[in-house]
């Protein structure tokens, strides 16, 4: 069994029980927690782990999660759950620190995946020299990629960056929501970004740089 403990946090009891099934399947120790404020009660957390969260519940969203756990010094990688209509909190609780955000429906391996990356990663890197020369690495990558991007797709990246669902990105370009998904995938393809979480995490380590 691996070391890592991973949190579940999400009010609805079957989508609770279900992930924590899948997590020890895949032999992870799991601790449920019914809301945000039970979690927020058994800190500070044992072991080197993880907390997946859901992004809406009552009392405390997951986002408000997020923030808390940061203001008390928890340092431990999150990963957020998301309805596809919470897409712009979402991009909002990466640049509040998480670690990821995986949209409903999920299969086993985007979860997966992503909790492994994050246990990986593990907390905000203190360490300079190799890391520092692999993020600068990496960045230059990046860059490279938006240089790819024509002027369109750079609009469209810069209000999807900024949180703003595909009908405001629409509004404010004079084109349709449908444009929008096409010029998304398309830009996507280029900065070679699996998933929205990644190409919202690859921009952001660019504007923060």
């Amino acid at each position: 069994m691996s070391e890592a403990v991973v949190h579940v946090v999400d009010d609805d009891e079957s989508a609770r029980e279900s992930l924590a099934f899948l997590l020890e399947a895949a032999d992870f120790e799991v601790v449920s927690h019914a809301s945000a404020l039970a979690l927020l009660d058994a800190l500070p957390l044992d072991g080197a782990g993880c907390v997946i969260t859901d992004m809406r519940m009552p009392d405390m969203t997951g986002l408000e999660l997020v923030r808390e756990l940061g203001a008390r010094g928890c340092r431990v990688p999150i990963i957020m759950i998301t309805g596809h209509g919470d897409i712009p909190l979402a991009v909002e609780a990466m640049r509040a620190g998480v670690a990821d955000f995986i949209e409903k429906p999920f299969g086993e391996s985007r979860i997966l995946d992503a909790l492994n990356r994050a246990l990986e990663a593990g907390p905000p890197p203190l360490a300079q020299n190799g890391a520092a020369t692999a993020a600068s690495d990496e960045a230059a990558l990046v860059r490279q990629r938006l240089e790819t991007l024509s002027e369109r797709e750079r609009q469209v990246l810069d209000g999807v960056v900024d949180g703003q669902p595909n009908k405001v990105i629409a509004r404010e370009l004079g084109i349709s929501p449908r444009t929008v998904e096409i010029y998304r995938a398309k830009l996507m393809a280029k900065m070679h970004a699996d998933n929205l979480a990644a190409l919202v995490r690859m921009t952001l380590s660019i504007r923060r740089g």
